[in-house]
Parts: C-alpha cells; sequence; structure tokens
C-alpha cells in the first residue's frame, strides 16, 4: 500500500495570493477583506483594510470555509440557492455568497481565498485574481 501525496498551502504561498489579491483590487481604488483558509478550512491568511465594515470579517471566513470543503466557487452555491435549492442555506458553516474560490495546485485543492467588502462581482474577480497567481508565485 501506498500513501497519496498531498500538497499542503502554507504561509508564505497565502500572503503571496493575498498581496495579489490586494494589487487587483487597489487597481480600481478598492480595499477589501482576505481570508485564505487551508484546505481543511481552517484560517491561514486574514487581512481587514482600512475603512472595511467589521462584518466583512466574518462572510469572508465563510465564503472562503466553503469554497475549500467542496472545492468550488462560493458562486456556485449562490447561483444553487438562487436556483431553488434553499436548503444549502441551513448547512453549518455554508456561505452561498460570490466571493471566494478554490486554490488549486496540479489538480489538488489546497484552500481557498475569500474576499468581501465590495460588490459581490467584485469579491469574486478579485479572489480569481488571488488564485490565479498561484502558479507565478511558485515559479518564483
Amino acid at each position: 500500500m501506498q500513501l497519496a501525496v498531498k500538497k499542503v498551502l502554507g504561509l508564505e504561498l497565502a500572503r503571496g495570493i493575498a498581496e495579489a489579491a490586494k494589487a487587483f483590487a487597489h487597481e480600481s481604488g478598492w480595499a477589501i477583506t482576505v481570508a485564505i483558509v487551508d484546505a481543511g478550512g481552517a484560517l491561514l491568511y486574514f487581512e481587514r483594510e482600512d475603512g472595511i465594515a467589521p462584518g466583512t470579517v466574518q462572510v469572508a471566513i465563510l465564503k472562503a470555509q466553503s469554497a475549500a470543503a467542496f472545492g468550488v466557487p462560493s458562486k456556485s452555491f449562490e447561483d444553487s440557492v438562487s436556483e431553488g435549492l434553499i436548503g444549502l442555506v441551513g448547512l453549518p458553516g455554508m456561505a452561498p455568497f460570490e466571493g471566494a474560490v478554490p486554490i488549486q495546485v496540479d489538480g489538488q485543492t489546497i484552500g481557498a481565498i475569500a474576499v468581501s467588502g465590495v460588490t459581490k462581482e467584485a469579491d469574486g474577480s478579485i479572489a480569481q485574481a488571488g488564485a490565479d497567481a498561484v502558479a507565478r508565485i511558485l515559479a518564483g
């Protein structure tokens, strides 16, 4: 028997992902809340920039945990709820709001990034920009 090899999201990569997301947001003049969790949903990196509402803290963390747990963008949960699958809103820890995407390396979900504080569409674009930076960051 052989054990599977699993990639793990570390703090250095999480910081780089957050910096890429913030840079993307700042290009449009947006301040954000950003949360990055590992594959198990544990908070690894968090930042709430000046002027952002405190309510965005829990929203960002829950969105990230939802995306990491299922390996899909949180927008898919929002779409499912709008299509009538309202049971999702009662699922413990579920945040069916756009703004989180899984962080994947070689087809493995190693965590997720979530953004809160702008519009749902902007949150999603900013989170995606962070996740898209992974390959560039790993290439060094």
